[in-house]
């Protein structure tokens, strides 16, 4: 296979290597809660750390052939989340110092750390294949489409387009509203405009999809050192969820379903070069 961009391919093994060991640790969770929870009736914590988990493994002494078998489980799993919690550290250092050597500023963005950064950058590859906001936002599923029957004029959530970027958006989305951040506050201004929490959620990740475009071109003019032209509606503050007039939330539906997901492997990846830094 021909690979244009071997930085980007690493990145994008490395975060989908992530996104497995991220999904191998929820299981290993689950089961260990399962464990304890037999162990010791009522005290199942809903966020289960190592530490936690051991904590409570050694205040349990079964006698009987059940209590001990669970027991040995047990510190088997804790021994397994250890050991996916170590790989999860230095994969996310890794991927920090990935971002950080393509001269990336996506982790300036509230809610996307080193992870969600990757996504973005090994899904998009190059930004100019995006036209404008509108079109990343189409490919990133949060442009919403219409869904008015007679005189109720109303919008749905998309269920196209790239379902790895959507869930970098909702997770940034999420940490902002729970955060002290003007991404909240812009979340509880649709709130009081009326709009249910679906939709002020909605419009929350249709503007960090503005955001993350934004900075991708800030980002790829910096490394050019000439303005890539031809996208419209960018600027170049994009460090979180802005109620500045110069950033329109474009809350208005696209027609039509979003691009595929995937770029092909075909695709030029030529603004986005390593940095030298």
């Amino acid at each position: 296979m021909l690979v244009e961009d071997g930085e980007l391919e690493a990145l994008r093994m490395l975060t989908d290597r992530r996104d497995e060991l991220a999904h191998q640790r929820v299981q290993t969770v689950n089961r260990l809660q399962r464990l304890l929870s037999e162990l010791l009736p009522g005290q199942r914590k809903r966020d289960l750390s190592a530490a936690q988990a051991k904590a409570m493994h050694v205040t349990v002494r079964p006698r009987d052939i059940c209590g001990k078998t669970r027991r040995r489980m047990a510190a088997e799993e804790i021994a397994d989340l250890v050991a996916v919690d170590a790989k999860l550290k230095k994969i996310k250092a890794e991927l920090k110092a990935a971002v950080t050597a393509r001269g990336s500023h996506l982790m300036d963005i509230y809610g996307i750390g080193p992870a969600g950064a990757a996504r973005v950058l090994a899904d998009v590859g190059d930004v100019a294949r995006f036209a404008d906001r509108n079109r990343f936002a189409s490919w990133t599923g949060t442009a919403s489409l219409d869904a008015s029957s007679g005189e109720q004029a109303r919008h749905r959530l998309s269920r196209a387009g790239n379902r790895r970027m959507n869930h970098v958006l909702h997770v940034a989305a999420i940490v902002q509203i729970r955060h002290d951040t003007k991404g909240r506050a812009y979340y509880r201004r649709k709130l009081a405009a009326g709009k249910t929490p679906m939709e002020a959620l909605r419009c929350l990740k249709r503007r960090l999809s503005d955001v993350v475009y934004r900075q991708l071109i800030a980002d790829a003019q910096q490394q050019d050192g000439a303005d890539p032209g031809g996208h419209c509606g960018a600027a170049l503050q994009s460090s979180a969820v802005d109620s500045h007039p110069l950033i329109d939330t474009s809350d208005q539906p696209l027609p039509g379903p979003a691009n595929p997901t995937l770029r092909p492997e075909s695709d030029p990846v030529k603004n986005l070069v390593p940095s030298t830094r």
